[in-house]
């Protein structure tokens, strides 16, 4: 006589309620499913889905991040951990937008992507991770490098960069070690970004602007120094060229996060000119479509401040 197996509800309940309502073809075997049980449920019109190839969401609707992510760890397999612009969301770092979930497995490991879940073998896994619940995904510093290798984009690759810095969740020195811990290839575009932000630049937005600046073969400035007269603080402007009392500021909502941060750019504007210095404003806008205006208005600044006396003002360097 055949030996049955009677399918563990219970189990199975608390397998689904642990991990978002997702489950694999190992996991429905380790509760008692037998094949045809698990064919009926995943067949068209049934009560559930195929994410992954042996991977299934036990609703019909459409899959929630939490799920894209469990399905795709239980597609690499044991040991495996998200990385990439999927674990920086995790972390708080803005990211382009992507339905892909980029994934660390061990090198030896054979497993091939497969649709949203893209599989990355690795002789550097990660020997600390984060997690949330049972999904595993890397530390920001990690997924900055990993996400900045990957990305063929290098102006995506700026912004999460300067973002991660910016906000404070990555420090410069952990994204400086993981470049030197990492492989070389691909990693053009890390080391220009990570150049940028220890210059001083926060954000995309300014890096472009500098790149102008050096292309036009302008003086270089500052990027984001403290200025004070005396020991009273001024501002900190984006950009600012000591002997000729310039500042410039790349205005973008994007960056100024609300009303309140808007007003605080203006005052700042108001007392940088209480002090005699020149306040250029610029937007997002201009720098990208409107460069020959841009370089001709801050030529312009520049050469009108000319001979002129410096300023008793003192610059210091982006902290």
């Amino acid at each position: 006589m055949a030996k049955t197996v009677k399918l563990d509800e219970d189990a199975l309940l608390t397998q689904l309620a642990t991990q978002y309502g997702v489950i694999s073809r190992a996991q429905t075997v380790a509760c008692g499913m037998t094949p045809g049980t698990l064919r009926r449920r995943v067949r068209p019109g049934g009560p559930w889905q195929t994410v992954l190839p042996g991977v299934y969401l036990t609703h019909t609707g459409t899959p929630g991040q939490d799920q894209l992510d469990m399905a795709a760890l239980l597609h690499a397999g044991r040991g495996s951990v998200i990385s990439g612009l999927a674990a920086l969301s995790r972390h708080g770092v803005r990211v382009p937008r992507t339905s892909v979930v980029d994934v660390l497995v061990p090198a030896s490991r054979t497993r091939q992507g497969a649709s949203f879940a893209q599989i990355h073998r690795t002789t550097l896994m990660p020997r600390r991770v984060c997690y949330s619940g049972p999904i595993y995904y890397t530390l920001a510093p990690r997924a900055v490098a990993d996400a900045a290798r990957w990305l063929t984009d290098a102006r995506a690759v700026r912004g999460i960069v300067a973002d991660a810095v910016q906000r404070g969740i990555c420090p410069l020195n952990r994204l400086t070690e993981e470049l030197a811990a990492g492989s070389m290839r691909g990693s053009a575009a890390f080391r220009q970004a990570l150049a940028e932000v220890t210059a001083g630049a926060r954000s995309v937005v300014e890096g472009d602007f500098v790149r102008l600046i050096k292309r036009a073969r302008l003086p270089e400035p500052m990027l984001n120094p403290r200025l004070y007269a005396g020991d009273t603080f001024i501002a900190a402007p984006d950009c600012w060229w000591p002997r000729a009392g310039l500042a410039a500021e790349v205005d973008s909502r994007e960056w100024h996060l609300s009303p309140a941060d808007w007003a605080r750019t203006m005052a700042r504007h108001r007392r940088m000119t209480g002090y005699g210095i020149t306040v250029l404003h610029f937007t997002p806008g201009q720098i990208a479509r409107d460069r020959t205006g841009v370089i001709r208005d801050l030529a312009a600044a520049l050469a009108a401040a000319e001979g002129r006396p410096p300023l008793p003002i003192i610059a210091r360097p982006a902290r």
